[in-house]
């Protein structure tokens, strides 16, 4: 009696738990019911914007094709800017590099020109000296007149009339040694040519004497990659320079051209070119001082 009577007083709560779970799972339906729709509603926009996407007709895929397209155009500006600035650039110093070229190109001809020119003058002074020196020691050079066969004239041919010609005049020499040191050459030429050959009162044996003269002081002077070092100084192409003699002469020059065995220096003051050889630098016939190209 008394189960049944508990029974009896448990039916209410059960029925309120049973109510409960009605209300909840309704509410879960409906949950479910909205969000599926929302999950419909957020499918059916995204695919009209794919489908506007795809015509180009979406509202931001013009907007941002809208920026890309003014970058594309700003882009494409500045590379023609740059272009054409780059184009004047090589076409200035191509201009630039012809102009240099053809200056280098008229200074060399004019350099090679000068330069063959000098040696020439300097081949022709040499051969000057070489028949000078052979005619004072007795040396003849002029050629021999070829014998003719001079017929026996006829009474009534003219007399003919002697042919006079004018004689040459002497060339003048500008020597690059001393007087004395011409003299001592040709003395000992002299000696060395006709040791027993009698001296005539004319030949340079009866040249009055000059007093020997001390030995000269020796400079270190050579020759390397086209620069003189002279006297523990180095001299290059273009420096300018003094040269000195020994008979005090003092020359302002420009060093135009360096051998292998010699140099060549322009005169400031006339502008003509002379040939000085190291062996002049070693024993001192020319003295070579550095000076300001001002």
């Amino acid at each position: 009696m008394l189960l049944g009577r508990e029974f009896q007083d448990l039916d209410p709560d059960t029925e309120d738990a049973s109510e409960t779970d009605i209300a909840n799972k309704q509410d879960d339906e409906d949950y479910l019911e909205v969000k599926e729709q929302m999950y419909q509603e957020k499918l059916t926009s995204l695919k009209r914007q794919l489908q506007q996407l795809q015509e180009g007709t979406l509202q931001e895929y013009q907007k941002r094709m809208k920026k890309l397209d003014q970058q594309y155009k700003e882009r494409i500006r500045n590379a023609e800017l740059f272009l054409q600035l780059e184009t004047e650039q090589v076409e200035r110093n191509y201009i630039k590099e012809k102009k240099a070229a053809v200056k280098e190109f008229e200074d060399k001809k004019i350099e090679l020109k000068e330069n063959l020119i000098a040696e020439l003058e300097e081949k022709k002074k040499m051969i000057e000296n070489e028949r000078l020196t052979m005619e004072l020691t007795g040396d003849s050079m002029e050629v021999k007149p070829i014998m003719t066969r001079k017929l026996r004239r006829r009474p009534n041919d003219p007399v003919p009339i002697p042919d006079k010609r004018r004689k040459p005049a002497p060339a003048q020499l500008n020597y690059l040694l001393t007087d004395e040191q011409i003299m001592e050459d040709l003395r000992t030429l002299n000696k060395l040519k006709s040791p027993k050959r009698p001296a005539s009162p004319s030949s340079p044996e009866h040249l009055p004497s000059t007093p020997a003269e001390s030995p000269a002081q020796r400079y270190e002077a050579r020759i390397e990659d086209g620069k003189l070092y002279y006297d523990k100084r180095w001299y290059h192409k273009s420096q300018a320079i003094y040269l000195e003699s020994k008979e005090n002469t003092k020359i302002g020059c420009v060093i135009s051209s360096v051998g292998t065995n010699e140099i060549w220096v322009r005169k400031t003051s006339d502008s003509t070119k002379m040939r000085i050889y190291l062996g002049q630098l070693h024993r001192g016939v020319f003295i070579i001082r550095r000076r300001s190209a001002a």
